[in-house]
């Protein structure tokens, strides 16, 4: 019997309500942290840190999934795989429960709360992303659309990259990893009309959707930091593709994700396949 026929089907509206309401919970849980003295712990490197907010968020939303979603799988940044095991259940959630952990340990206020609910071939089915500084939902079920604070999201019109704002990240091993980013980043320094990197790989793919950049780019994120934000760029006019552009499962893992408002996607795409020799622009 396939996973699919054990398994009771979940009313996805529902679900994102249910969801929302986690995630906000979440978020109070972070704000509680936030001007508290604390101490980072170092996971695979000195810059890659976790608090004691990342666990105790983790602990509460991984039990709250569990109690709500009892026939789903769980997949938690902080831990392993929880609740039902992943081939008996065509449900997995994918929880980042601080995202901008190095922002939040250092009290830059740019970190949210992630869950993305999707298939087993990492599809998204649904996500929430709160970020509980500026008390803003993203939120979106796939075929129905994306919201923030319950308006419409939708990428811009803008077609010229020397006109975009792009964002990306680094990875954690940047510091001996010679596919570290910076090339990249140069490249698109000079091609675009702004490059920034704030530090949430989830809010980035978030402001994406939502008009405030026109591209996002990154090597090395998780499928907890991007899979809610997928979902939110597709359904809000944009694209999602790893950096040959297709729509990889390296581009759903996020280990190679390149998200824009569809406009600008064949350009970046031809900055980071041809690097210097990638069109300059000419004004």
């Amino acid at each position: 019997m396939a996973a699919s026929d054990q398994v009771e089907e979940l009313n996805l509206a529902l679900t994102l309500d249910i969801a929302e309401s986690i995630a906000r919970q979440a978020g109070a849980i972070l704000l509680h942290h936030y001007e508290r003295a604390r101490e980072a712990a170092h996971k695979s490197t000195v810059i890659d840190l976790v608090t004691a907010a990342d666990k105790e968020t983790e602990a509460f939303i991984v039990g709250a999934l569990r109690d709500a979603f009892p026939d789903t799988h769980i997949v938690g940044e902080e831990g392993g795989g929880y609740g039902t095991p992943a081939d008996r259940t065509p449900y997995h959630w994918y929880v980042d429960p601080l995202d901008g952990t190095v922002n939040f340990a250092h009290r830059m206020p740019f970190f949210s709360v992630c869950l993305a609910l999707s298939d087993p071939d990492l599809n998204p089915l649904l996500g929430v992303v709160y970020d509980p500084l500026r008390d803003e939902v993203f939120k979106g079920i796939r075929g129905h659309g994306a919201t923030l604070n319950g308006r419409p999201l939708r990428v811009t019109d803008e077609s010229a990259l020397s006109r975009a704002m792009l964002v990306t990240g680094f990875p954690y091993d940047r510091w001996t990893n010679p596919d570290n980013n910076a090339a990249q980043f140069g490249h698109f320094l000079r091609r675009a009309q702004a490059v920034r990197c704030v530090g949430s790989a989830a809010l980035d793919l978030c402001y994406v959707a939502a008009g405030r950049y026109e591209g996002y780019w990154e090597s090395g994120p998780n499928p907890w930091d991007v899979q809610a934000g997928i979902l939110f760029v597709e359904e809000a006019g944009g694209r999602v593709t790893d950096y040959s552009g297709v729509r990889s499962q390296q581009a759903l893992m996020g280990h190679q994700i390149v998200a824009s408002n569809s406009r600008v996607h064949d350009q970046m795409i031809a900055v980071l396949t041809l690097g210097e020799d990638a069109p300059r622009p000419t004004g």
